[in-house]
């Protein structure tokens, strides 16, 4: 996702020109062009799902998509760099909710700017969406999560050290991701634990003292993605739910290196249940 293509005036800082992107009208210029695709002007959506990695299977279990398109084709996106990861944008009806599913993202670690890895979200908010879900594929600090276990999101560590915001853009986090929509999960399935979730850039897994002193800081999941998705969600006034899927314990907590290709076989095997979670969850959102 590069965002690039509006831009507000310029501002001086020191003796350096600056040209700000206009993250807002390029959201709203990317929702406009992906209801003009559909044939739909008025279309409004309910829910977003960002489908992470491993989680791309998973979509199949929502239903026929009404439409899907190539996110590359849309105003500041690209195709995504990462094999597994999709890349196209579907519209789908569960129950009385139509869903828009970001098979893909970007990913900090690809160097296109904190604006382009949030420009899904804030499209998705100028869609009319207002309850966002976020996915991810992670590995997980605790021993008793095999791959393949779903963790609710109770909330995160930005170790980016970057932030989506601009200028004294004050937003509380401390309900980021949303009591409400995890009771609403448990509901359907009382079994899943719930974690603290740790950004950091990627690309690079951890190392097994980055592990421990991840683990020292309070963290149950670690992955490359959802943090700043998150925070420019709050931003933009919506709900967040954030699942993440254990596809590989941390570094070192095994012996065994890790690899994408264990990611992507992890996500595979649970799409089943991944699917049928989603799909008794969204109804009740």
């Amino acid at each position: 996702m590069i965002v690039t293509c509006v831009t507000s005036p310029v501002s001086r800082i020191g003796s350096r020109t600056v040209r700000r992107v206009d993250t807002t009208a390029a959201a709203h210029e990317a929702a406009d062009a992906l209801r003009a695709t559909i044939g739909e002007p008025e279309a409004v959506w309910d829910v977003a799902l960002v489908m992470g990695s491993g989680w791309l299977p998973a979509a199949d279990a929502l239903g026929e998509p009404e439409h899907e398109i190539a996110l590359a084709d849309l105003p500041g996106f690209s195709a995504p760099a990462v094999a597994g990861h999709g890349g196209t944008l579907r519209s789908v009806r569960v129950g009385d909710k139509r869903l828009l599913l970001f098979l893909g993202r970007t990913h900090f670690y690809e160097g296109k700017g904190v604006a382009a890895v949030v420009h899904g979200v804030r499209t998705a908010a100028a869609a009319g969406v207002r309850t966002l879900v976020l996915t991810n594929g992670c590995g997980g600090l605790n021993p008793a999560w095999s791959p393949g276990t779903p963790v609710l999101i109770r909330d995160h560590i930005n170790m980016t050290m970057q932030t989506p915001l601009e200028g004294p853009t004050f937003i509380d986090l401390t309900d980021l991701y949303s009591q409400r929509l995890r009771d609403l999960v448990h509901e359907v399935d009382p079994s899943l634990d719930e974690g603290v979730y740790l950004q950091l850039t990627g690309p690079q897994y951890e190392t097994p003292a980055e592990i421990g002193m991840i683990r020292a800081l309070g963290g149950d999941l670690v992955g490359m993605s959802t943090a700043l998705e998150a925070i420019a969600a709050r931003e933009a006034g919506l709900e967040v739910l954030g699942l993440s899927l254990v596809t590989n314990a941390a570094a070192g907590m095994t012996g065994e290196p890790l690899n994408h290709a264990e990611v992507l076989e992890a996500g595979q095997a649970a799409a089943a249940r991944m699917g049928a979670l989603l799909s008794d969850v969204i109804p009740r959102i």
